[in-house]
């Protein structure tokens, strides 16, 4: 009864928890990139190879720990500023537009899909290139974002037609 009257409905509510939760993601991305940014590739490789040589000593052949190694003995200084300014610029957008789609401003919302559809492709590319479980939650996720913002969008359009226009005062 009470969603009733706040028109608010379950799907409203999944549909915040889910786009704040793409928001701390995007401020995720601004603190991996500004760490990006102050971390040098040999820095970068002391410290992966710091927490994972207890794993390593147990199980030198463990997947996880080999790999974050081999990454980490693999960064080199433009790879590290690219990967810096992508995750500066993603995130920074995700925020902008997150905060514009929880304050209702309407035009954010063709632009938080756009958005995310260009990353849904690029994310189907990085599949077909080398598949993780990790990368296929996380594209799942994005299209339910997607379908959950074009069906907010569209809520919030039929709302705002329905809504009476403002009549000028007459003139005296």
């Amino acid at each position: 009864m009470a969603e009733a009257s706040t028109g608010k409905t379950r799907l409203d509510k999944v549909f915040k928890i889910s786009v704040a939760l793409k928001g701390l993601d995007g401020v995720l991305e601004l603190v991996g990139g500004i760490l990006l940014l102050l971390v040098s590739p040999a820095q970068m490789a002391y410290v992966v190879h710091f927490l994972t040589q207890h794993e390593l000593s147990e199980d030198p052949q463990d997947l996880l720990a080999t790999t974050l190694v081999h990454w980490a003995g693999a960064m080199t200084v433009s790879a590290t500023l690219f990967g810096a300014v992508y995750l500066l610029l993603h995130g920074l957008v995700k925020v902008v537009l997150v905060w514009a789609v929880l304050r209702d401003k309407l035009w954010a919302y063709p632009w938080m899909i756009a958005f995310l559809l260009v990353f849904i492709a690029y994310q189907g590319y990085r599949l077909l290139v080398a598949f993780t479980w990790g990368m296929v939650l996380l594209t799942a996720f994005d299209i339910f974002i997607v379908w959950l913002t074009w069906h907010e969008y569209r809520a919030h359009r039929a709302r705002k037609a329905e809504q009476p226009t403002p009549q000028p005062a007459p003139k005296s």
